[in-house]
């Protein structure tokens, strides 16, 4: 049976941080979903289309790579694509708490639902896509710390917000 895993997440922008879960996630599962999951709570500075893009961009050398969007519980996404693992990345130990909650209802909601958490690589460690847009839209470079396409829209982005110098 083909082992599917999806990485959630609202990849506003992907970071090189994430690019590294992915290409190790792949060593691990056949198949790995890049979900772009809606989350309310945040404000995105990129579109739905234009993150579908930049990661099928980022993404398009890797082999056994899907990449969509789902506005619901992760857990179905899951469910309705036969998959039962979830992806999900750690940075620091104040990354944990949250993110075992998470696991924690998600096992509640999907009792077949599993979450496996990588630790970034050491050089992506304070990589985020808050401090890479926080960076960006005050006019510093994030070149290397996301991939070429992300750079390039964050540049057009806040060139045309007039906030990048």
């Amino acid at each position: 049976m083909k082992k599917i895993a999806v990485y959630p997440g609202s990849f506003d922008p992907i970071t090189n941080g994430h690019i590294d879960i992915i290409r190790r996630s792949l060593r691990m599962f056949d198949e790995v979903i890049i979900l772009i999951a809606h989350n309310p709570v945040k404000k995105t500075h990129f579109s739905l289309e234009e993150r579908l893009t930049m990661i099928r961009e980022a993404t398009k050398d890797f082999q056994n790579i899907g990449v969509d969007s789902f506005d619901g519980l992760v857990v179905d996404y899951l469910k309705k694509h036969k998959a039962n693992v979830i992806i999900r990345g750690l940075r620091a130990l104040s990354d944990f708490e949250y993110e075992f909650q998470l696991a924690l209802m998600n096992r509640r909601l999907y009792h077949d639902v599993e979450t496996v958490f990588l630790m970034t690589g050491f050089r992506w460690f304070y990589t985020s896509s808050t401090i890479i847009n926080e960076a960006a839209s005050m006019g510093g470079s994030v070149e290397g710390l996301v991939p070429d396409i992300v750079n390039t829209k964050l540049i057009e982005l806040y060139s045309a917000k007039g906030e990048r110098t």
